[in-house]
């Protein structure tokens, strides 16, 4: 076979079987990185052996981490990570020598390993993995919270260890020294002289680049340019013997200001979700089952002693820096596990002679057991409401004004609808669960309340007892008539509005006692209706007298379908271009249409 011919047999094997699983754990609600990684496992070398070469495809896939590094560092300008450098030099050095020297004391006790072996052992394990943790902040939205902000400036920390955990190594070594490698104090060196030079580049180089590109206007030279930013970036850090991902992360932050970031963020983010998952897939290949069989209990013990150790090391290390008990056992469920860092330094032990092959698998395996039960203790962190509890500078709505209006969610809909009742002077209490959208808003001197305002607890909390109208503007399309009923019965008082995603989000809440139901999208679709057909030359008269006819048509459609509570119901009675020609054989704007 050529090697086209195992590129595209292989693809097609670990994309089956990623697809599969993750749709499975996604059903189940326990998140597509266990997926990944079980999919690995069954079809790698240690299970049915359908695909061969994990570490090279962890090699490869590892340019995720890349790439996920570096939109973290869009998302963070430099003078928001100087406000982090408390808990970036502060919580992540004691959490990283706190949770590295109690792990290499458990195992030099547990399994009889000289010292510097347990060492190279214990020192890897206290870093967590960036490539699980990350995208679930991102994704719901706490990356810039508070809480997010702490868990991320740990992960920073991480990152930046890896120089000096390799120096550590090199120093145990028992190997005869390498005289290519650079000593511990170069790799300082270099680290520094490469994080100034890629702040120069991106002053003095990329910022100009990008707006060159801005104004050729070509989406493809965004996409070049993101991916030769980001490659190059750690392409330098590789040379110097650094951490790649630390490299992207300044080019990230370099990129952080500019006016070109969301675009850059939107092009780069798909192969970033490959990759990253690939990497997962990998990672569950190397997974030698074989080892494990051997020596189950071993294994699956020191797994779970690994999480329990750093769930208590980092609880109370961040107890100290100020967090309530509850947002610091959040922060311990979320950084427990091993990460995907550990694989490059069991390596470095293995070539130091500190540790054998043997013990680099068992090790290798604890971390990747430790890595699957994180989806799980985030479904046990989020039921809790461990994370919502951690932001400790997020006030709730219990000082909140009493009377007016409440408007649940501010977004963008929710801003607009706020912004027009304080225009004519109405009292308005904001509700939001978003921390981001929190802290963004307070930028603009306007106080939003955090919580749930779906929840009858909160809104009697917010003071809904004596509002008159209680708005309900968040985007939430799964927001039906049974997190409603409560509502309406316990203030019957206000009248209810309720933004809907769609038709169905309508029809579901017909015959509750709501005053106003509207659909997110109709009247900004309707106006672009209304100024496509003036730019084509419909008079104004008939651009009316359309409108009228479609929101008379549409609501008639509406009603059909309120009426059997059926979304396929008045089917014929939409515009479509045959009907269309029957409303009206003539053409509207001349010969041509």
């Amino acid at each position: 076979m050529t090697a086209t011919d195992f590129l595209l047999s292989e693809g097609v094997i670990l994309l089956a079987a990623a697809l599969a699983f993750v749709i499975l754990f996604r059903r189940f609600g326990l998140g597509a990185v266990l997926g990944y990684l079980v999919a690995g496992a069954l079809v790698g070398p240690f299970g049915l052996g359908l695909v061969g070469g994990g570490e090279s495809k962890m090699a490869i896939a590892e340019i995720g981490i890349v790439l996920l590094l570096f939109l973290v560092g869009l998302e963070l300008n430099p003078s928001r990570l100087w406000r982090l450098k408390r808990d970036i030099f502060g919580l992540g050095l004691m959490q990283v020598t706190l949770c590295g020297l109690a792990l290499a004391a458990f195992i030099f006790v547990a399994t009889g390993f000289s010292g510097p072996a347990a060492l190279a052992l214990g020192l890897p394990l206290a870093l967590s993995s960036t490539a699980q943790v990350l995208p679930g902040l991102k994704s719901s939205g706490r990356i810039n919270s508070p809480f997010g902000e702490k868990a991320f400036s740990v992960l920073l920390f991480q990152d930046l260890a890896i120089v000096p955990l390799i120096t550590i190594i090199a120093t145990l070594s028992r190997a005869p020294a390498d005289p290519s490698a650079p000593p511990g104090w170069l790799l300082v060196l270099y680290t520094m002289g490469a994080i100034i030079g890629l702040v120069l580049v991106g002053r003095f180089v990329l910022q100009p680049l990008l707006s060159l590109v801005g104004r050729l206007g070509e989406r493809e030279l965004f996409v070049a340019l993101g991916l030769f930013t980001v490659l190059t970036a750690a392409s330098l850090m590789h040379a110097l013997h650094l951490s790649t991902a630390l490299g992207a992360f300044v080019a990230g932050v370099m990129l952080a200001d500019s006016p070109y970031r969301h675009e850059i963020e939107a092009d780069v983010e798909p192969f970033r979700t490959i990759l990253l998952g690939l990497f997962f897939v990998a990672v569950g290949m190397v997974l030698d089952l074989g080892v494990i069989a051997r020596s189950p209990f071993f294994i699956f013990g020191m797994a779970i002693m690994l999480v329990v150790i750093k769930v208590g090391i980092i609880t109370l290390v961040a107890r100290l820096f100020g967090m309530d008990f509850r947002g610091a056992l959040a922060l311990g469920l979320l950084l427990s596990q091993g990460g995907e860092f550990a694989f490059v330094l069991f390596g470095q032990a293995q070539t130091a002679l500190l540790i054998e092959a043997s013990a680099g698998s068992m090790f290798s395996a604890i971390v990747t057991l430790s890595m699957m039960t994180t989806p799980f203790l985030l479904v046990l962190a989020r039921r809790l409401e461990f994370s919502a509890a951690g932001d400790k500078d997020l006030e709730g709505p219990d000082d909140a004004p009493r009377g007016g209006v409440i408007v649940v969610g501010y977004g963008r809909f929710g801003q607009t609808v706020a912004q027009m009742l304080w225009r004519q002077g109405t009292r308005v209490t904001l509700i939001d669960q978003k921390p981001a959208q929190i802290e963004l808003s307070g930028q603009f001197n306007t106080k939003v309340y955090y919580g749930d305002g779906t929840r009858v607890d909160l809104l009697r909390r917010a003071g809904a007892e004596d509002a008159s109208l209680i708005a309900f503007c968040h985007d939430d399309r799964n927001f039906g008539p049974k997190a409603m009923k409560p509502i309406v019965e316990a203030f019957p008082q206000a009248a209810i509005f309720v933004r809907a995603f769609d038709r169905r989000q309508v029809i579901a809440f017909d015959g509750m006692e709501i005053a106003h139901v509207q659909r997110e999208l109709f009247e900004s679709s309707v106006a672009m209706g209304r100024m496509a057909l003036a730019e084509l030359g419909v008079s104004p008269d008939e651009v009316a007298e359309i409108e009228h006819q479609y929101r008379l048509n549409d609501q008639a459609r509406l009603d059909k379908q309120l009426a059997e509570g059926n979304l396929l119901a008045a089917r014929d009675l939409i515009w479509n271009p045959s009907r269309a020609m029957k409303l009206s054989p003539e053409p509207l704007i001349g010969d041509d249409a």
